[in-house]
This record gives structure tokens, sequence and C-alpha cells, in this order.
């Protein structure tokens, strides 16, 4: 009976030499077919984990890095009433950043940023700090409605009396500039 089983075996799985029985190939595909396969899943994977790091990436930017949110505005405006001069130029340099247009410098001089720079010029004790309200007010003077809140709230005797400095030129480009916005808008004239 043995002998029977195996002649059957061997007529069934028709061994050749040096090859399993069990390892055959029953598959349509052949190795080509495969690689392709492994390729586009590999590919297929690279786009998922991208997309993951780029959503991630994106949520994480729009909740640490609220870059033009009035809630920022407000920060950089509180910056102005700390005593330390250091926090006080983070925020002119802030406020310059965002007076980029008309409706945000009006929100700037509605959020009483512009009076709390005209107080950082009149109390600035270094050239640094004179130069960083300095570049806020010039952004802030680019648009005709906070160039008229700056003269009411006196802005033209607060730059005249600001120092000259000796060691850095910007502090005397951003007065002139100032004061040549409000020649150009006859604002001079009134308070000479």
């Amino acid at each position: 009976m043995r002998a029977l089983a195996a002649q059957f075996s061997n007529y069934l799985c028709r061994r050749k030499v040096g090859v399993n029985p069990r390892s055959r190939n029953f598959s349509s595909y052949n190795s080509k077919d495969e690689l392709t396969i492994e390729e586009e899943a590999e590919r297929k994977v690279g786009w998922l984990l991208k997309t993951i790091f780029f959503v991630t990436a994106g949520v994480a930017g729009y909740h640490f890095f609220p870059y033009m949110g009035d809630n920022l505005m407000q920060q950089s405006v509180s910056l102005l009433r700390v005593k330390d001069p250091l926090f006080k130029r983070m925020g002119a340099s802030r406020l310059a950043r965002f007076a980029v247009d008309d409706e945000r410098r009006k929100k700037i001089v509605e959020m009483g940023g512009a009076k709390e720079l005209l107080n950082m010029l009149s109390t600035a004790k270094d050239d640094r700090t004179r130069k960083e309200a300095l570049h806020a007010l010039d952004a802030l003077s680019q648009s005709d409605e906070a160039l008229a809140s700056l003269h009411h709230a006196g802005a033209i005797s607060v730059i005249r009396s600001a120092p000259n400095s000796l060691e850095d030129a910007e502090v005397e480009r951003f007065k002139l500039s100032l004061m040549k916005r409000f020649q150009d808008l006859r604002y001079d004239d009134v308070s000479s």
C-alpha cells in the first residue's frame, strides 16, 4: 500500500530533483508584478505619511502661531505698558509688523497702541527703545486716520523732543519720515 501511495504522489507532484514540492508557485503573479505592487504600496504609504505630517504642522501652526490675530495685537499693546525696555521693544516691533494695512493700523490705534508708543518714545532712555518706538510709529503713520490720531495725541512735540542718536542713523531717518508725513497732511503748520 505504501508503494502505491508513493507512486501516486510522484505522479501528482511530478517532482524534479532539487525542487521542494511544497514551494510550488500556484499564483499567476510573477516576481515583476510583486515588485510593482510593493512599489505602489510604498508610494501610497509615503503620501499618507506626508499628508499626516502637513496636517499636523498646519494644526500646530494654527494653534501656536496666530500671527495676525487680535489677541496677539492686544498682547503687543500690553507689552508697551511694561516697565522693562526689552518687552517694550518687543511689543513695538510686533506692532510695526502688524501695521501692514489701514484696517490693522486703525485696530492698533483703537487698542491704544499709538498713545502707548508715544509714551514709550517720551520715556525711552536708550537708542534701541527710541528706534523701535519710532519704527512702529512710522509704520502706523502710513494711514491718514492713524496719523490724525497721532496728531491729536501730541505726537509732533514728542517726536521733536526725542533726542537724536549719534550711533544709529535710523532714529533720525524715522523722525524725518514721520515729520515729513505730518507736513504732507498739513498737521505741522497748526502745531507750530
